[in-house]
């Protein structure tokens, strides 16, 4: 079957040959192309964008699904009584009124499918293993395995990548919310950095969505993304998939058992963590001390294999690859973009404008004109949203009935943003000021969040309260004074008890010079003496002072 080369296609094959040793002329003659393809060739393994052309539906389309229930239904029929394509073209002709076919587009579709329908239905033939054997460097395997966590407090399914070298058993996994292509490629650039070079032969991998956009057939041959293509060739990793199915995944059998004997032996009991970072932490650290165990009935340990079969990889390039996806969603009347299925928030100063988006395989950065305006965690469900409550603050300032129900005040308290004692300061103020004014006294108070550190606003909250100043200039002012040292962050000691007096209590102030002046340490100095002053004074007896005579 002939294939097509893109662009993306020649250039890798370019960049392949050059390391090779071919000369710029030589890849003219090979390729037949100038000197000026050769050199973009090499300079950059992405061409300029090309313009994607929407596909072409065949008149045949409707009519697929029937043809697929004819050949299942021969499945099982007698040898002698299945359908041939003249039967199935009549059979569309008399019974459908397919009159815009023709017979060669049925046998060319039938041709193809009445073996992908057998293979479908497991009527294929037989196989048995061949025991293989590998080089060091030579070979590695990839794959995705799905793993159960309790995330923030959540169970949630998240995604093990692995990359595992065949010759020593080395292998390198990295955890993400998703197994895209942006988990994909993140987690070779972890793998190959840290195993310090890339495979010298083939890498193995099955037909995931992230590197395989079309299986032609039941040939090896694969029609390959081109941001995969790219990333390939900067990397210079030579791929190679394997059969779909069950039977594809015996052909890369050490990294299938290697993500099942990790699941079991790291993921049980199911672990809590807080974020996707710390555990990928612990995952690191888990790989480290894989290295100590024996694969079967191996002589030496996974270390020590690996020690011999690392010089052998290839060097790793010196420049990066973005592994990030890039996307422009326009923000909603909400302050919303949707990515993926999710929503994630930006500020509502935003609203109506198109921003971009890079998205990696567990956070997601927002940019507005080049500058950083929104980070968030990326969610591994589908429909969901994740709101940051001080996004919409200015707009809550002239709505403040709205704080009260709003989405993203609930969100902050599940992640601990909201604590307890901002909910006391707010019961405080609505009670003095009323609930409009005290709703938006509490939001001028979270306003402050954007200039200093959450745990200092959260103390001078408390002081605030206690205090009895329910205002946000006063809950800035014990802030302030908590981040330079002033106070500590420690609940102050409280007063002795006063005695009972008539009247509802009254909160007391502590002045920050009376403080001071309580704190001081004890002064053991002697006392000041004028004694060796007395000899200015005139003796006893003396002539008084004549006149004119100073005294």
């Amino acid at each position: 079957m002939h294939i097509s080369t893109s662009k993306v296609e020649l250039y890798a094959a370019i960049r392949r040959d050059h390391r090779a040793g071919l000369s710029m002329r030589a890849l003219e003659r090979k390729y037949g192309v100038t000197w000026r393809t050769i050199r973009k060739a090499l300079d950059s393994n992405w061409p300029e964008p090309r313009k994607k052309q929407a596909p072409r539906p065949t008149r045949l389309d409707p009519y697929k699904p029937l043809i697929d229930g004819m050949l299942r239904a021969d499945l099982d029929a007698p040898p002698k009584q299945k359908h041939t394509v003249k039967r199935i073209f009549d059979r569309l002709l008399d019974e459908h009124a397919a009159d815009g076919i023709s017979y060669q587009m049925v046998r060319a579709y039938v041709a193809v499918r009445r073996k992908e329908v057998r293979w479908e239905a497991g009527r294929g033939p037989e196989e048995m293993f061949v025991p293989q054997s590998h080089m060091p460097g030579d070979e590695a395997e990839v794959d995705f395995g799905d793993v159960h966590i309790v995330l923030a407090g959540v169970p949630t399914r998240c995604y093990l990548f692995s990359l595992r070298l065949s010759y020593s058993g080395k292998a390198v996994h990295r955890v993400s919310a998703s197994c895209g292509q942006e988990a994909f490629f993140e987690g070779h650039v972890h793998a190959l950095s840290v195993l310090g070079g890339v495979p010298r032969g083939k890498v193995r991998y099955d037909n995931l969505k992230a590197a395989v956009a079309q299986v032609l057939g039941f040939s090896r041959q694969r029609t390959e993304p081109e941001r995969w293509i790219a990333f390939r060739s900067h990397w210079g990793i030579e791929s190679f998939y394997c059969r779909p199915g069950i039977e594809g995944a015996h052909e890369k059998g050490g990294v299938e058992g290697q993500i099942g004997y990790f699941r079991r032996n790291h993921f049980v009991p199911v672990p809590e963590v807080a974020t996707l970072a710390e555990l990928n932490e612990m995952v690191d650290r888990w790989d480290l001390e894989d290295e100590g165990r024996r694969i079967r009935s191996r002589p030496r340990t996974i270390g020590e294999y690996f020690a011999v079969e690392r010089p052998q990889l290839k060097l790793l390039p010196d420049e990066p690859f973005e592994t990030g996806r890039w996307f422009t969603p326009r923000v909603d009347r909400y302050g919303q973009i949707t990515v993926r299925t999710n929503r994630y928030s930006v500020p509502v100063r935003l609203i109506g404008k198109t921003l971009r988006v890079l998205l990696h395989a567990s956070e997601l950065v927002v940019f507005d004109d080049g500058r950083e305006v929104a980070r968030h965690e990326r969610l591994s469900t589908q429909g969901g949203s994740r709101l940051v409550l001080d996004h919409y603050l200015e707009a809550l300032v002239r709505k403040p009935g709205a704080f009260p129900g709003s989405t993203a005040l609930e969100q902050a308290r599940s992640a601990g943003r909201f604590t307890p004692v901002h909910d006391d300061w707010w019961d405080a103020a609505r009670a003095a000021h009323g609930d409009k004014e005290g709703t938006k006294a509490l939001i001028q108070v979270l306003l402050l969040a954007r200039h200093m550190s959450h745990e200092h606003l959260v103390a001078g909250l408390a002081v605030a309260l206690r205090a009895g100043a329910l205002t946000a200039d006063a809950v800035a002012l014990e802030a302030r004074k908590i981040a330079d040292g002033d106070l500590p962050d420690q609940p102050m000691p409280s007063p002795p008890p006063e005695p009972a007096a008539a009247g509802p209590a009254r909160a007391t102030v502590t002045f920050l010079a009376d403080w001071r002046l309580s704190h001081l340490p004890p002064d053991t100095r002697p006392l000041p003496s004028v004694a060796a002053y007395d000899q200015l004074l005139r003796r006893r007896g003396g002539s008084a002072p004549s006149k004119g005579e100073a005294t």
